[in-house]
């Protein structure tokens, strides 16, 4: 019997690791007072959004985190924690979670994980002002593009403008010759 709580308890260990490892951002909240339908409404947007939301003991996340070297998590896992874990982008675990926490008072964001090192809550906050991936990647490409567009305008400003010469040239040429 024991042995097979041990085992679970060492399973449950590896899968946290694993997601820790697969995470590209991580949020710690206490959600303690939450409803049934509140719960339910954060988890489907979090999942829509590809985070993995999940309640852990604390003595867990600890074990996990002690296991991969990540020591300065474990002063942000004290009373109830749920965890987020941002699989697919860095930024929508903290942007649902504090979108979700401006509406509802009983999900307070309590820390987060951020390349390798435990972030206080104002740093959580910062990252949940981002804008998602898309729009980086939009903003950037604009970027890129405003160079070339630029040089097509003016290159359009100066064929049009030879041409209008070109045309005066050859209107000047045909009133000489008539």
């Amino acid at each position: 019997m024991k042995e097979a709580l041990l085992q679970q308890k060492i399973d449950l260990v590896n899968e946290i690791k694993e997601k820790i490892e697969n995470s590209q951002s991580i949020v710690f909240v206490d959600n303690k007072g939450m409803t049934v339908e509140q719960v339910t409404e954060l988890r489907k947007q979090l999942r829509e959004n590809g985070v993995d939301y999940k309640v852990y003991k604390n003595t867990m996340l600890k074990r996990a985190f002690d296991a991969l070297g990540y020591e300065d998590v474990k002063e942000h896992l004290v009373g109830p924690s749920a965890v987020a874990f941002g699989l697919e982008d860095a930024v929508q675990p903290a942007k649902i979670l504090f979108d979700f926490a401006k509406d509802n008072d009983r999900i307070e964001i309590k820390a987060g994980f951020l390349d390798g090192k435990a972030v206080d809550v104002a740093a959580v906050e910062t990252l949940a002002k981002l804008p998602s991936r898309e729009v980086l990647i939009a903003q950037l490409l604009g970027g890129l593009n405003a160079p070339i567009q630029g040089l097509a305008t003016v290159l359009s400003a100066n064929i049009k403008g030879l041409a209008v010469a070109l045309d005066q040239i050859r209107e000047k040429k045909e009133q000489e010759t008539a």
